[in-house]
């Protein structure tokens, strides 16, 4: 685990997040160098880190591409944002705590394997899931049971 980096007031502005992201209708997409991947589940969480310079402003990143103000495709999850029949609905932070590869293992095997995973040898930090709302209550008790839960926020998006 690492150290927060913020000196600011409030939780430090970087850590893990996962990205809960929903889908209205099935669908084939290329994700990168995985090639092309069926999404046919009605809601798909993706585990991530934000340490980078920006911290968690990766997240309005993800944001502005799920709403079509961008069409920039990085890294794989972008592949699955950027399609028309996708939403995203919600994020489970940690705040301070690079614990992405330990959430992304608690949530189990995906539906892709190597999604999201380019970087560490984990099987995949994309799964499925069939509800929302038991879905974002998974992953804020993964993300709890890690750290402290005063580290972890959740956000729902409209």
């Amino acid at each position: 685990m690492t150290e927060p980096s913020s000196t600011q007031e409030g939780p430090p502005s970087n850590g893990t997040y996962t990205l809960l992201v929903a889908v209205t209708e099935r669908f084939e997409a290329e994700v990168g160098a995985l090639g092309r991947k069926r999404f046919d589940a009605p809601v798909y969480c993706y585990t991530g880190s934000a340490f980078g310079t920006g911290g968690f402003g990766r997240i309005d990143r993800h944001r502005r591409l799920a709403a079509g103000e961008s069409d920039a495709r990085h890294w794989h999850v972008d592949y699955l944002l950027g399609h028309q029949a996708t939403t995203l609905a919600g994020v489970v932070k940690t705040h301070g705590e690079d614990v992405e590869c330990v959430v992304a293992r608690r949530l189990g095997d995906g539906p892709i394997s190597g999604f999201g995973a380019s970087d560490c040898d984990c099987p995949s930090h994309l799964v499925s899931r069939e509800g929302f709302d038991a879905a974002i209550a998974e992953v804020q008790t993964v993300h709890a049971d890690i750290v402290d839960a005063a580290a972890v926020t959740v956000e729902q998006f409209e």
